[in-house]
């Protein structure tokens, strides 16, 4: 973020903005972003009990089990657990495959509820750090929530940056101490973690193909629990979560190139906190595109016009060679198609579409997109016996104007282009 000013905020929470930004003008009460709810507020709301702790130099509370790896300064980078102030079963708090029963508010209240502790490892490294950080792989390790105590040597304080970069965290400080209390393994991971001639990737298939959630996988990655001996690195959350979900992707995609291809047209829907995902799966060779559409007010496009912002990125069955351009929901919607292409042993073309509204207030990250295609793919299909009559079903569906992704769409292009040569070869 570019010359960041303190804006405003009580004892133990910083509000920072970008200089210039509307923000600063605004302060909550005016809507100059055009949304309906300022998302600052919300987040600053949903800080509130935990920054108003009686003592911010200690904390009690159940672990759901969770860790979190920053990526700032890399390759020395913050490592610790997240803790809630409370005790109980917690795990909600950071198992992304149970919120569907939830809404918007209700996720930045958890996120907002779980205390990072931060000190400083080396990536590279890190069987240096110590016992702070032997706790901190037990904790990632655990499969139910787990008592921990933890000492801190500042008070902890929340800072709410005023960037559509910024995903809902909770308050952090700098850990002294960490104590935790009976933890019981997940005997899948911690066989993972002993062995040491097992590749990272190796050991990433080989944990989801005996069902433990993708979430889990990832934390664990993080924290450098995977990997030749001292290979082993840290990996900074927020690019565990796609590299997980691109490894095992790339694993089914093996097999699914080989498979026959499906045989009509269907689509399939899901939504959730306002937003509407549509998967089209269409005759032919393994090809995916992923395209994202956020309307005005929502989180990516606010500024007070009324522009529709649209980006996309794909491959064909050759695959990717570079990072895709939308980043990380690319790879987390790829896997949930994998997923379900390997079930049913077929390959096809498909198209991912994601259409974001106004009550789309702060990104809640990945996972929305990776859980949403998941839950769209496990309904029943529209189906159809011709493209015209699937994309006419589409766009219907969808807000957007047809033309937009029309124009966008890389995978529409090639098919009508595949579909015109078919049918001109059967004229002849």
């Amino acid at each position: 973020m570019n010359n960041p000013q303190s804006l405003w905020g009580s004892e133990g929470v910083e509000l920072r903005a970008v200089r210039g930004s509307q923000c600063i003008y605004c302060l909550g009460s005016r809507a100059l972003c055009g949304r309906k709810q300022c998302p600052i507020l919300l987040r600053y709301s949903k800080l509130q009990p935990v920054v108003k702790l009686e003592n911010k130099t200690v904390l009690d509370g159940s672990s759901p089990p969770g860790v979190f790896v920053g990526r700032i300064g890399y390759p020395k980078v913050g490592v610790g657990p997240m803790i809630p102030p409370y005790f109980g079963d917690t795990r909600i708090l950071d198992y992304p495959e149970s919120w569907w029963s939830i809404d918007l508010e209700k996720l930045v209240e958890y996120r907002s509820s779980l205390v990072r502790g931060i000190f400083r490892v080396n990536a590279y490294r890190p069987w240096e750090a110590g016992r702070l950080f032997q706790l901190t792989q037990e904790i990632a390790m655990a499969s139910q929530p787990i008592e921990a105590y933890v000492e801190f040597s500042k008070p902890v304080r929340a800072r709410i940056l005023l960037d559509e970069d910024a995903q809902p965290f909770g308050p952090y400080g700098p850990i002294e101490k960490i104590e935790a209390g009976n933890i019981k393994v997940n005997r899948f991971i911690e066989k993972a973690y002993y062995d040491e001639d097992l590749k990272a990737s190796d050991a990433i298939y080989y944990l989801y193909s005996l069902g433990v959630p993708v979430s889990t996988i990832q934390k664990a990655f993080s924290v450098a629990m995977f990997g030749i001996g001292k290979k082993r690195r840290l990996v900074p959350t927020r690019w565990s979560i796609t590299a997980v979900d691109s490894t095992l992707a790339e694993r089914m995609l093996e097999k699914i190139r080989g498979n026959p291809e499906v045989d009509e047209y269907a689509v399939y829907e899901s939504e959730h906190i306002d937003n509407r995902f549509i998967v089209v799966l269409m005759p032919g060779k393994w090809s995916y595109e992923f395209i994202e559409i956020f309307h005005p007010g929502s989180v990516w496009n606010v500024g007070g016009d009324e522009k529709i912002a649209i980006g996309s990125d794909y491959e064909d069955i050759e695959g990717r060679t570079t990072y895709a351009r939308i980043g990380g929901c690319y790879y987390a919607a790829r896997l949930a198609v994998a997923e379900y292409l390997n079930s049913i042993r077929r390959q096809a073309s498909v198209l991912v579409l994601r259409e974001a509204g106004p009550g789309y207030l702060l990104p809640a990250g990945v996972w929305l997109v990776r859980e949403n295609v998941r839950k769209a793919l496990a309904g029943k299909p529209v189906k159809f016996d011709s493209l015209e009559n699937t994309l006419a079903y589409v766009m219907r569906r969808l807000k957007t104007p047809w033309q937009l992704v029309l124009k966008e769409s890389w995978l529409l292009k090639k098919v009508r282009e595949r579909r015109r040569i078919t049918e001109y070869l059967k004229e002849k």
